[in-house]
């Protein structure tokens, strides 16, 4: 059975953010934020693999479900076990 929450590198985060309409709005240092006119979201591009905690935390900046968040893209759903 595949883990809740997967870890997740930010070239997926990325992936999945565009995939819903995000846009990278502002670059600073090693963090890039990502919005769609109504939420924001920040990706620490430096961190090799998310853990389930910033994962969470990602998720609910984005107002995405889970299954939404990881759904985006076909990488990512396989590592919840959809697709």
């Amino acid at each position: 059975m595949p883990k809740k929450f997967p870890a997740l590198t930010p070239d997926d985060v990325v992936a999945i953010l565009n995939s819903n309409g995000f846009a990278r709005t502002a670059f600073r240092g090693s963090h890039a934020q990502y919005e769609n006119g109504q939420r924001k979201v920040t990706v620490d591009m430096a961190i090799k693999d998310f853990n389930s905690y910033l994962i969470k935390s990602m998720i609910a900046q984005s107002g995405l479900t889970r299954e939404a968040f990881y759904g985006a893209t076909k990488s990512t759903a396989k590592k919840i076990g959809r697709r």
